[in-house]
C-alpha cells in the first residue's frame, strides 16, 4: 500500500471507523460490558460514532479500552499513524507525526508511545535454534556534561543494557531492557524465551556461560565471528537497525521510555513479512486492552 492509497482509503472518518470496527470485531460487534450482540450505532454529535448495547444499555466506541482510549484525535489520523509506523523501518519521530498529521507535537508524542504498546505481545517462547546477544544504549561518557558523568570508567559505563533473542527458523525477535548483564539476568532471559531443547548461540560474554541449554559460542573477543553454525549475525543486524533508528530518527531516548522503543523495533521486525495492510491490522488488534494515559506516561 502506497502513501497515496492509504490517504485515499483512510482520510474519510467513516471509512476509518468501519475499518477499525471490522478489525476489532471481525465476527460482529459485541458489547464490551455484557458481550451481547444486540449492539446498535446511536445518533450522536460526537466525532467518533457511539455504540449502544440494547441489552445492558452500555455505551462505548471503537476506541474504548484500546491505546486510543479517551483520545480526541480523529480515527483517520490514528489509522494513518499506524501506516506511518508500519512503513518507516527506522521509526517515526513525534515532530514528523506532528507535521504529517497536523496535530500538536505533544499529541504526537503521546500517540507514538501508545502505538508502541500495540507491539507488546507478552512472553514468547522459541523452539530454536536461537541467537542471543546484548547491546548497550546511551551516550558516551566523554560527551556528557560534567554533572551527568558517572565517573565509573570507560566502555559501557552509564549505558543501559538491552538483551535480545532471535529465532532462526521464524526470524522472530524478542528484546528487553535489563538492569544488569550478569549470569542470573542473561540466562534467565534466554531460558525464559526458549524451550528446554533449544540450541542457543552467543558470543563469549561470561553471563551466558553455564546456561541450561545446548550452547555454542563464538569468541568475539578473539576476533572470531562465525564458527560453522555458531554466530550472532541476526541479532547484530537487528541491533544495527535499532541504533540507526535511535541516532537518526529519535536522537535521544530516555532510560524511562527505552523499553517501548525496543518493543517498537522488535515488533516492526517481526511483522515485516506481512503486507502493509496486514501489519496495520495487527497493530489495530494489538491495541486492545492497552490504555496508556498521559499522566501515567509522564509519571516519575
Amino acid at each position: 500500500m502506497s502513501l497515496i492509497e492509504a490517504v485515499q482509503q483512510f482520510s474519510d472518518e467513516e471509512a476509518a471507523h468501519q475499518w477499525l470496527v471490522e478489525r476489532r470485531w471481525p465476527e460482529g460487534i459485541r458489547c464490551l460490558a455484557c458481550e451481547g450482540e444486540n449492539v446498535k450505532r446511536r445518533k450522536s454529535q460526537r466525532k467518533t460514532p457511539v455504540l449502544h448495547c440494547n441489552d445492558c444499555k452500555y455505551e462505548f466506541t471503537v476506541k474504548t479500552d484500546t491505546v486510543m482510549h479517551n483520545s480526541k484525535l480523529p480515527l483517520s489520523k490514528w489509522v494513518l499513524a499506524f501506516y506511518l509506523f508500519s512503513t518507516s523501518i527506522k521509526g517515526v519521530s513525534s515532530m514528523k507525526l506532528h507535521r504529517d498529521l497536523n496535530i500538536t507535537q505533544k499529541n504526537a508524542w503521546h500517540m507514538a508511545h501508545r502505538i508502541r504498546e500495540t507491539w507488546d505481545t507478552g512472553t514468547v517462547v522459541f523452539a530454536g535454534p536461537v541467537e542471543a546477544d546484548e547491546v548497550y544504549i546511551g551516550g558516551l561518557e566523554k560527551n556528557k556534561h560534567a554533572n551527568k558523568k558517572m565517573k565509573a570508567g570507560r566502555g559501557v559505563a552509564g549505558k543501559k543494557p538491552v538483551v535480545g533473542v532471535i529465532d532462526r527458523p521464524t526470524n522472530q525477535i524478542v528484546t528487553q531492557v535489563v538492569d544488569s548483564t550478569d549470569k542470573e539476568t542473561l540466562q534467565g532471559f534466554v531460558e525464559g524465551h526458549t524451550q528446554e531443547g533449544a540450541q542457543v548461540y552467543t558470543d563469549d560474554h561470561r553471563g551466558y556461560q553455564g546456561i541450561a541449554r545446548a550452547h555454542e559460542v563464538v569468541k568475539h573477543s578473539s576476533g572470531e565471528y562465525v564458527k560453522e553454525q555458531a554466530h550472532t549475525a541476526g541479532m547484530d543486524s537487528h541491533w544495527a537497525m535499532f541504533r540507526r533508528g535511535l541516532t537518526g530518527t529519535y536522537h535521544h531516548v530516555s532510560e524511562k521510555h527505552l523499553q517501548r522503543y525496543t518493543t517498537e523495533f522488535a515488533g516492526r521486525h517481526n511483522s515485516r513479512p506481512l503486507d502493509t495492510i496486514d501489519q496495520m491490522t495487527a497493530m489495530a488488534q494489538g491495541s486492545v486492552g492497552k490504555r496508556l494515559p498521559y499522566k501515567e506516561l509522564i509519571a516519575e
